[in-house]
């Protein structure tokens, strides 16, 4: 079975099986198209049965699809004609009268425009394409292994570029160019540079701010490999660090090191958020760590399953979610961490590689 065939299984099945409010969905969005048949375009629909499946693309995109799609059904729509048309009369041919929509993909307008366009009634889809989603296939954690071995080499080579008088935009640029140059196909999510006071920025924007002797530097960057995501940060210091950077370093540290403990599959994420948040509120500093520990990634940087500190849901084996706790001084600095880790039954696969003490550059 190829690898894009994988999920395009797992979902027939999941509609045979009535995890879906209907037995018939309808895939609009790239990433989920993408999902479900592994050909990435920025035009096209399909319709997934539990027994087919119906891939609509345009000219642009027809004989690429032809080749990459063999296991597929493929229809081009012509000049003139609605993508609506060619459904509707695929909903005919199979006698379907209800089809489940992506209502966590598309607006309102979009919603408004299918139920007026087509002839099945529809249901959201609900949570189930994120389930899905989150349980990663062993083909699809290479492709996350892959994206991280790309980021930990960028990391290791920024670290020989950054110095004293350096802008944050140059570390930027230095930055994206070496993930490029070590195997990145394209960013996963515009790189956060940021340096000095400007760390206790968590989602700051590089700037022409000059790097001292003394700063913390934070740097939060991916790539995508095959569609798949990394992200990783590591703050480092330039020159020389005081004792209070060097403690709030090792706070943040040592928090990461329990939430990687902590972190297995079966658990709920709010305990092991928990776990690293009590750890830092211990040492005085909760109220500096604003943000969750995690997060979902996979086709994109933030996907899947709500890991919040309130969230329920529980961790699901092979889900890959990000350990990032964070400590943030106003106007002084910041420090942030973050690993992306696979969850396994006892435990987890920590797919970020590079050094973590503390780095005096």
């Amino acid at each position: 079975m190829a690898t894009n065939d994988i999920n395009l299984r797992r979902i027939q099945r999941a509609l045979g099986d009535g995890k879906f409010p209907a037995r018939a969905l309808l895939l609009i969005s790239p990433v989920n198209r993408y999902f479900a048949t592994g050909f990435d375009s920025s035009a096209g629909m399909a319709l997934v049965t539990p027994d087919d499946c119906l891939f609509i693309t345009d000219f642009r995109y027809f004989e690429a699809a032809q080749s990459a799609l063999p296991h597929i059904r493929l229809e081009m729509i012509r000049r003139g004609e609605k993508y609506a048309d060619i459904i509707n009369r695929c909903l005919r041919e199979k006698e379907i009268s209800a089809l489940c929509y992506e209502d966590s993909e598309i607006s309102m307008a979009e919603y408004a425009a299918l139920n007026e366009a087509l002839s099945a009634e529809l249901s959201p889809a609900g949570k189930q394409l994120s389930y899905l989603r989150a349980v990663k296939m062993e083909f699809e954690l290479e492709y996350m292994r892959a994206a991280q071995a790309v980021t930990d080499a960028a990391f290791e080579k920024i670290l020989d570029d950054i110095h004293v008088g350096m802008t944050e935009k140059e570390i930027e640029a230095r930055l994206i160019y070496h993930l490029y140059a070590c195997g990145g196909e394209r960013l996963s999510f515009d790189p956060i540079v940021v340096s000095g006071p400007n760390t206790s920025l968590p989602h700051g924007h590089a700037g022409d701010r000059r790097v001292c002797r003394g700063d913390f530097v934070t740097m939060d960057f991916g790539v995508v490999r095959r569609g798949y995501c990394s992200d990783m940060t590591r703050t480092v210091a330039v020159g020389s660090v005081s004792d209070e950077m060097r403690e709030i370093y090792a706070i943040v540290l040592e928090a990461q090191q329990i939430g990687l403990r902590e972190a297995r599959a079966g658990r709920k994420w709010s305990e092991i958020d928990g776990a690293a948040r009590s750890y830092i509120a211990s040492r005085g500093y909760g109220q500096y760590f604003g943000h969750g520990l995690g997060h979902g990634l996979g086709l994109e940087v933030h996907e899947s399953l709500e890991y919040s500190p309130d969230s329920g849901d529980v961790t699901p084996a092979n889900g890959v979610v990000s350990c990032e706790p964070g400590i943030y001084l106003p106007a002084r600095f910041g420090v942030r961490i973050e690993d992306c880790i696979v969850l396994k039954k006892d435990g987890c696969e920590n797919l970020t590689k590079s050094k973590k003490n503390l780095l005096v550059l």
